[in-house]
C-alpha cells in the first residue's frame, strides 16, 4: 500500500495520537500526519497540505465535525478525500448527518486498531 498523507482532526491531543498510533497498527503507512484540533483549523490546514485521508471527531468547540464536513465540499483541493468520522455519539441521527454531508464512514469510540482497519481501508480503495 501506498504511503498516505492523513489529517486528524479531533479536539483531544491525546485522541489524535491515539488514532495515528492505531491508523499505524492497522498496517496504514504514514507519510505524513496533519492535526488539527477543531474543523475552523482543518480547514485552514487544509490549505496548505495535499491530504489522501480525514479522520474527524463530531463533538469539538469552534467548528465541530458535521460542518467541517460540509465545509470540506467547498475546499478544491479536498475535494474527493474520504472523510471517516471518529465519534463516541451512540445516536445515529449523527452518523446519518456525517454520511449525507459527505463522510464516507465512522467509527465509534473506543475502537481497535482492526476496526480502524475495516472501516479505513475500504474508503481508501483497499481490501480490509
Amino acid at each position: 500500500m501506498d504511503k498516505i498523507r492523513a489529517l486528524i482532526v479531533d479536539d483531544s491531543s491525546v485522541m489524535r495520537k491515539i488514532v495515528e498510533r492505531s491508523l499505524r497498527q492497522a498496517g496504514i503507512e504514514l507519510e505524513k500526519v496533519v492535526e488539527a484540533s477543531n474543523g475552523a483549523e482543518a480547514l485552514a490546514a487544509l490549505q496548505s497540505n495535499v491530504v489522501d485521508l480525514i479522520l474527524c471527531d463530531i463533538n469539538m468547540p469552534v467548528m465541530d465535525g458535521l460542518e467541517f464536513v460540509r465545509q470540506v465540499a467547498t475546499v478544491e483541493s479536498a475535494k474527493g478525500v474520504p472523510i471517516v468520522m471518529i465519534t463516541t455519539e451512540g445516536s445515529e441521527s449523527h452518523v446519518v448527518q456525517a454520511l449525507s454531508a459527505g463522510a464516507r464512514g465512522y467509527i465509534r469510540k473506543p475502537f481497535t486498531p482492526d476496526q480502524v482497519k475495516e472501516h479505513v481501508l475500504p474508503v481508501l480503495g483497499k481490501k480490509p
